[in-house]
């Protein structure tokens, strides 16, 4: 299938680009912007999306960054996934990033997939939306003449909806260092590598002097509409040595909180076993990790 109709613009400035969401929030149709297209393209050619404007954005390069920053990590929106996934500064600032980027579809996908645009499009089955929330990422919203940021748990709205407004673009997302003691992980089951994921988690634990969970936080995607954080499992985990027991009792209370559909893949009952199992396995690998035990 083809596209219907739109019009098409290729701003070379990042203020060009705000101007033109500005000039066309305004009016009747709506304008979508285009970065790496692999979610945008195929739905416009269902006709499931139809754009009465087409921003495209690949000439702002200086939305196209990794930089260190206090020992965390700024990431422009236009920065490619297959960056991301090779780059050494992830690597060690954020590591839960660098292992989730080999389960995003396929290296061609990646190739042309943009770190914003995969936050922007909101989907819960995607996994950097979760590691987003899972890293307690702050968004820079950018829209002419102003600027605000957000959390990532606030940025995810609902299905496919994130807080952005009309005329507001999604620029740079800053990650904060993590903790001493702190280890991470991420999982997920697909039917086969690079397929939706039928359920995923991405986790990470902290520890303090004695061993003891000093936080935990449990983040799932195809779980919900939304990223879905397990607070409760992670309540339990807190102050706690990471024990069989509390390990199990933390993935029986979050397979209990997350909300997941049944679809042609699996029941939503399945889908909470599954959360149940992977919870287990990716909070005895974190804690490994957070001990200093894990060899890569």
């Amino acid at each position: 299938m083809k596209p219907a109709p739109f019009e098409y613009q290729a701003p070379a400035t990042l203020d060009a680009a705000l101007e033109l969401l500005a000039r066309h929030a305004g009016n009747s149709g709506e304008a979508k912007l285009l970065a790496g297209g692999q979610s945008l393209i195929p739905v416009m050619n269902f006709r499931l999306a139809e754009p009465a404007l087409l921003v495209d954005i690949n000439k702002l390069t200086e939305l196209d960054f990794i930089r260190r920053d206090d020992g965390g990590l700024r990431i422009g929106a236009l920065t490619r996934q297959r960056r991301l996934e090779r780059d050494s500064a992830v690597a060690e600032a954020a590591p839960l990033l660098h292992e989730t980027m080999p389960f995003i579809a396929h290296p061609q996908i990646r190739n042309r997939g943009t770190f914003g645009g995969s936050l922007a499009h909101a989907d819960p089955a995607a996994e950097l939306p979760a590691v987003a929330v899972a890293l307690r990422a702050q968004l820079r919203l950018r829209k002419a003449g102003g600027e605000r940021w957000v959390n990532a748990a606030d940025f995810f709205a609902g299905l496919f909806t994130t807080s952005l407004e009309p005329d507001e673009m999604l620029v740079e997302a800053a990650i904060p260092p993590l903790s001493p003691r702190t280890g991470w992980a991420f999982l997920e089951i697909a039917r086969r590598h690079g397929d939706y994921a039928q359920v995923g988690i991405a986790a990470l634990v902290t520890l303090d002097d004695a061993g003891r969970c000093r936080e935990a936080r449990l983040v799932f995607l195809s779980a919900g509409d939304v990223p879905v954080e397990a607070r409760e499992a992670e309540g339990l985990l807190a102050g706690q040595e990471i024990s069989p027991a509390a390990v199990a009792a933390a993935a029986d209370k979050a397979a209990q909180e997350i909300r997941p559909f049944s679809d042609l893949h699996a029941t939503a009952d399945f889908k909470r076993h599954l959360a149940r199992i992977l919870t287990g396995r990716a909070l005895r690998k974190a804690v490994e990790r957070a001990n200093g035990r894990h060899q890569e």
